[in-house]
């Protein structure tokens, strides 16, 4: 897809954990796949293993993506929330998303610091996506980061202020490599029997945007899953999980940006 011509898009980072990367499988009760992508809509930038082209996003987002030495999680990619979250950035905006993978499951903030880390590879996965095209010369609108990140913290029970101050190195960082805005998407709740407790750092996310400049909440979805049976595991959704988070998130986060 060398040849590709845009006359503009928007240049989205996927960054987090598991259930950012996508951990979705459909069983009799949810047996709905992840949706098909809206002709046009977005585009995978594969940093790693094929960074002189986009590729058409699909499911699962991300699969190829691992670097030996930062994010990499082989085999561990079933389906994810990003294609919802672009069908509904694209049906509202009419602008393309170029979309960078960069979610490694089990990860605490700790090791999203920016210091040879997991950010780290992020923000060199998004500096090679500026470059390809910038060469290509498609125009960039928008760079912007989807965030979901926090039940290892809950696990290892990071402390909220500590919590708090790590995410703001964190997108300190972002900001300083030139995204513009943090889409957030906030965890949901344990559900397994070792008695984790994901209230104190889930609290902890939801006062992010009130303390953090370019942070905006764009959907708690996953926190109403389990009543509703769509955990799949003590941490993950069904597919049709991360098709409704998507999809709120991503109508959210282009709503919110039109009227800014």
């Amino acid at each position: 897809m060398t040849d590709l011509q845009l006359p503009t898009c928007d240049l989205i980072l996927f960054a987090g954990q598991s259930n950012m990367a996508g951990r979705g499988i459909t069983d009799a009760r949810w047996p709905q796949p992840a949706p098909a992508l809206l002709p046009g809509a977005g585009y995978e930038y594969r940093a790693i293993s094929d960074p002189g082209t986009l590729h058409a996003l699909s499911e699962p987002f991300g699969a190829a993506e691992n670097n030996p030495d930062g994010i990499c999680e082989p085999g561990m990619k079933t389906g994810s929330l990003v294609t919802a979250f672009v069908n509904a950035w694209y049906q509202n905006t009419g602008v393309p998303v170029v979309g960078i993978s960069a979610s490694k499951g089990g990860s605490e903030i700790a090791l999203w610091q920016g210091d040879s880390d997991y950010l780290s590879d992020a923000l060199a996965r998004f500096a090679a996506a500026e470059d390809f095209l910038q060469q290509a010369h498609i125009p960039v609108r928008h760079r912007l980061l989807v965030w979901c990140q926090g039940e290892t913290d809950g696990d290892k029970e990071t402390p909220p202020e500590i919590y708090q101050a790590r995410f703001h190195t964190l997108w300190s960082r972002c900001r300083r490599s030139g995204l513009e805005t943090c889409f957030l998407i906030a965890i949901g709740q344990y559900n397994g029997i070792k008695g984790y407790d994901y209230t104190a750092v889930h609290a902890a996310q939801l006062e992010l945007p009130r303390k953090e400049p370019g942070v905006v909440l764009v959907s708690d979805g996953f926190y109403g899953m389990r009543t509703r049976g769509l955990m799949k595991d003590s941490y993950h959704y069904y597919q049709q999980a991360y098709n409704e988070v998507g999809t709120e998130a991503g109508t959210a986060a282009s709503c919110w940006l039109q009227q800014h």
